[in-house]
């Protein structure tokens, strides 16, 4: 099995445009290019005190 492993960070004021961008772009995108092998994405998302930090595993 391989995994893809992505960080990516944002200020607090931008985190629902980010997680909005990702879910609705990205995430669809992959999905729709039917990789083998493609199970799916999880994310998961942090409040550090001066950032959001996302990171998923594909």
């Amino acid at each position: 099995m391989i995994s893809r492993i992505w960080h990516g960070w944002t200020t607090p004021a931008n985190t629902d445009i980010y997680e909005a961008l990702l879910k609705e772009e990205i995430f669809v995108g992959v999905a729709d290019r039917q990789t083998a092998g493609y199970r799916g994405i999880h994310w998961l998302r942090r409040n550090l005190s001066d950032e959001v930090e996302f990171v998923t595993i594909m």
